[in-house]
């Protein structure tokens, strides 16, 4: 199956306020970013990526955790940004049942992260921006 036929599945099988929350989440996603690409990974987590990840959710027993790689470098003016908030990379939110999505403000999250990611990138090829070294040759 395709990533994007993964994440359908999930959020059908999710027939509880998570799956449509998760699916919301993922049309916030795609609007602010209409060039966003939908992975799975990690065994079962709906990803979104443009020039390196942009976020990661989860559907958890009580809540939806939408986790951003860069979060902690990225703008929340809105603080929208509620878990993980220790950390020196990512930031999470963590979105129970009966929350509302403030979609202005993760837009603009997401936004952020794709100018983050694409700032990462100049003058990079796509694996040096994802961190991988490349192999040393022996003379």
């Amino acid at each position: 199956m395709k990533p994007s036929e993964l994440i359908d599945k999930q959020i059908a099988d999710l027939a509880d306020w998570r799956g449509t929350m998760l699916a919301n989440l993922r049309k916030v996603i795609h609007d602010a970013d209409p060039e966003v690409i939908e992975e799975w990974k990690w065994r079962g987590s709906p990803c979104w990526y443009h020039d390196g990840l942009i976020c990661v959710a989860n559907a958890h027993k009580d809540k939806v955790k939408v986790t951003f790689a860069q979060g902690a470098s990225l703008p929340d003016p809105d603080k929208l940004f509620n878990a993980g908030l220790e950390g020196n990379r990512w930031r999470a939110i963590d979105l129970y049942e009966g929350d509302r999505i403030d979609e202005g403000a993760l837009k603009n999250i997401i936004r952020a992260a794709v100018a983050h990611n694409r700032a990462g990138r100049k003058g990079k090829t796509a694996a040096e921006a994802r961190g991988i070294r490349p192999k040393a040759h022996k003379k």
